[in-house]
């Protein structure tokens, strides 16, 4: 029994984090000091890590060979079962976790991957691909602090209470990959171009081409405003009770012979209002007011605050998408608080722990909208702001001071509105004045902009406190402003974050609306989907906008409608819902799945239209004749690429350094003082710089006809400067380049024989 008991004492359990920092931080709170490659032990705990996902799902090549070869002819691809594979770049990470639970003294493990679903699916892959079967525990928090750690290592629940949530995230992905997968390849086999498609991405950018479409069909409308001088205070003509707007050309010019004309206030009212507290930020609300008060990109802002969270750990779980916290939360909310007394917000936190703050409003603290996890707020960990970079502080101050209105007062203020008739026309001035500054005093003893604040709808003329109804003005004259009306904005990462938030709004069907309550995508994977519609060229920025280009509209209008609208999502996530609470069974999900991706590929196949992208400022593909799409790198050199996937040439226009020939000579001299001087000579009087540069094509790709062809043709056809790469041109005439490359020739001619 002694000894049994003995070998109980030696075990130790396998705590498995989602990323490298987190997995440091919860060892050095376990005790577990013995650093080793890609783990780290102590006496109790082995605590390792995943790099995001270590597996995917198999590529299509998996399952057969004839999926090598994108075809028609192969589609559907409707394997029975998705396998998983180590994805090759972490294969490393996941043999030592591999290793560790093949381990005789390991005796469970525990899984602490992100608390949500795809977290729940970096785990379970890598168990099961492991063949690990043994007793597995769930640690489910949202902060890093030791606190927090400690108290979920307290409260670890059987990792089989989340099987159903697992079940759910595999047949996202499962979903996913049948569809995406599917239709990818029909669209850019039928159409011969490379073109991609998803039940994200696709109606993502299907709201950017719409917005484009609205831009382009916009035709602006002129319309007047009028401005009354009062002398001591200025009014604006209302032609209706809430718009200043109007289009009438014979008032315009009535309105701008009007002088000294006399007025008399007709209605004077003063009424207090309230602004409430904002909300706490979920990550698309963060993301939104970075871009709009930062500049930030939604990607930027992600990545800063995954620093915040895993390095500095003063704000909790950043992938989050509740705008409010849980009741237990409420009493660690003081040293929350106290946690920012070294910082700008020294002012507003004393006031708060003397005097006290508000934790009872339902708009912050509510149970029932708190899912996975809770709002971003700061942690209890001592804020040191000199460690952090730049953009980590503006990001930081932003959560720390939203969290500091959340829990004040509302902003209590005045409004007096003064009607004023002239000659039958309405003119309206008003004056507000703050009664209780509330929650906007956090903002100004701290010398911030709140991005909370609303836009001020007072023209905050004090004269009116001097006036009473009946009381006579006189207008001294009428300043007209001819505007005309613009066209819709772009999508800028702000507005496109809250569009994606908030796609039900496109959606008519109230069930379907009410579904899609998480938007398209999740929190965690927007920013990178609006990135990847940047790589494949779907959009470009133009600032702070996003631009479809013409291939980006052409994919929207190629692909089948279920996919450009957000109902898929809709329907989808009712039902990955039901599976995650155990209603609903994942085999039949799948089953209606793969019936979907059939019949898309039938949809595209059945098409009539063609892929005929208006590309501006393109060339002719020396190969195939096809407009090819114009892009211009970050380095701000000249990119073409042919869109045919038949074809795939692509070539770059760059800067070489040629040299001129021109020399120049120093010669030394002694003047009479006997000084040395240094005469420079030249072989021509006219100056010619020593280099210039040339912009010069070369091929990025070369087209899959040049490998069907007679080598004679292919010279015929393609300019000769075209043949060779950036590293030749290292100065020199083409006459040099050619015999080079009649070396290179016989050289390989040589090695043949």
């Amino acid at each position: 029994m002694s000894l049994l008991f003995a070998i109980i004492a030696l075990m130790k359990k396998l705590v498995i984090a989602e990323k490298p920092s987190v997995g440091r931080e919860i060892a050095r709170n376990l005790g577990c000091f013995q650093k080793e490659k890609g783990y780290t032990e102590g006496p109790d705990y082995v605590v390792t890590w995943a790099l995001g996902h270590l597996v995917e799902l198999a590529e299509p090549q998996h399952y057969s060979e004839s999926y090598k070869r994108w075809s028609l002819k192969t589609l559907p691809m409707l394997p029975e079962h998705l396998d998983q594979v180590v994805i090759e770049e972490s294969k490393e990470q996941f043999d030592i976790i591999s290793s560790l639970l093949s381990r005789s003294d390991i005796s469970s493990v525990v899984i602490a991957t992100d608390a949500g679903r795809e977290g729940e699916l970096v785990a379970r892959w890598i168990l099961k691909l492991s063949g690990y079967t043994g007793k597995a525990e769930r640690l489910w928090i949202s902060s890093q602090t030791e606190k927090a750690i400690k108290e979920g290592f307290e409260n670890l629940r059987p990792a089989s209470d989340y099987d159903n949530l697992y079940h759910a995230a595999e047949c996202r992905a499962a979903a996913d990959w049948y569809v995406g997968m599917n239709v990818t390849r029909a669209l850019t086999c039928y159409y011969d171009a490379k073109l991609s498609s998803g039940r994200v991405q696709t109606p993502t950018l299907a709201l950017m081409t719409a917005r484009e479409d609205e831009i382009e069909s916009f035709e602006g409308k002129y319309y007047y405003s009028a401005r009354g001088d009062f002398g001591l205070f200025s009014a604006s003509y209302y032609p209706e009770d809430n718009t200043v707007r109007f289009t009438d050309d014979a008032l315009s010019e009535e309105f701008a012979s009007w002088k000294d004309r006399k007025g008399k206030v007709v209605r004077l009212t003063s009424e207090e209002k309230s602004d409430t507290v904002p909300q706490a930020y979920d990550l698309t609300e963060l993301q939104r007011d970075a871009n709009i008060m930062l500049g930030f990109s939604a990607k930027e802002t992600l990545d800063t605050l995954q620093r915040l969270y895993e390095v500095h750990k003063i704000v909790t779980y950043p992938r989050t998408d509740s705008r409010y916290i849980t009741q237990d939360i409420v009493p660690t909310l003081p040293e929350r608080i106290r946690a920012l007394s070294a910082t700008i917000f020294s002012r507003q936190v004393d006031e708060y722990l003397q005097s006290g703050f508000r934790s009872d409003n339902p708009r912050f603290v509510n149970d029932s909208l708190v899912s996975d996890h809770h709002a971003i707020i700061p942690t209890e960990e001592i804020v040191r702001t000199e460690k952090l970079s730049s953009d980590e502080l503006k990001l930081w101050q932003l959560i720390a001071l939203r969290f500091l209105e959340v829990i004040g007062e509302d902003y209590i203020y005045k409004t007096t509105v003064c009607d004023i008739d002239v000659d039958g026309k309405l003119f309206r001035t008003r004056l507000t004045l703050p009664v209780k500054k509330g929650y906007r005093s956090a903002a100004e003893s701290a010398g911030l902009k709140s991005a909370s604040l609303l836009t001020d709808d007072g023209d905050n003329n004090f004269a009116l406190m001097t006036l009473k109804e009946s009381d006579e003005v006189t207008l001294s004259s009428v300043k007209i402003r001819k505007n005309v009306t613009n066209p819709p904005e772009r999508y800028t990462d702000a507005t496109l974050l809250s569009a994606m938030e908030h796609v039900g709004r496109f959606v008519d069907d109230d069930k379907l609306k009410a579904n899609l309550g998480g938007g398209l995508g999740t929190p965690a994977t927007r920013a990178d989907m609006i990135e990847k519609l940047v790589q494949n060229r779907y959009v470009e920025r133009e600032g702070k906008y996003f631009v479809p280009t013409a291939k980006g509209r052409e994919v929207v209008r190629l692909a089948p409608e279920v996919l450009r609208s957000p109902e898929l999502t809709g329907v989808w996530e009712g039902r990955l819902e039901k599976i995650a609470k155990g209603k609903e069974d994942p085999e039949l999900f799948i089953k209606d799945i793969k019936k979907m991706a059939s019949d898309l590929v039938r949809e595209v196949e059945r098409s009539d239209k063609v892929f005929s992208p208006k590309f501006k400022d393109t060339k002719k593909c020396p190969y195939c004749n096809s407009d090819m799409m114009k892009a211009v790198e970050a380095d701000g050199s000249v990119h073409y690429i042919c869109q045919r996937l038949s074809c795939q040439y692509e070539e770059k226009e760059v800067k070489v350094k040629v040299a001129t020939g021109a020399s120049s000579e120093k010669k030394f001299t002694t003047d009479a003082s006997g000084k040395v001087r240094v005469v420079i000579s030249r072989k021509s009087s006219v100056k010619i710089p020593k280099a210039v540069y040339e912009t010069k094509t070369v091929v990025v790709r070369e087209s899959k006809h040049a490998y069907k062809r007679d080598r004679r043709n292919d010279e015929e056809r393609r300019p000769a400067a075209n043949r060779f790469s950036s590293s030749d041109f290292g100065g020199g005439t083409m006459a040099d380049f050619f015999r080079i490359s009649q070396e290179r020739n016989k050289e390989r001619s040589s090695r043949r024989k």
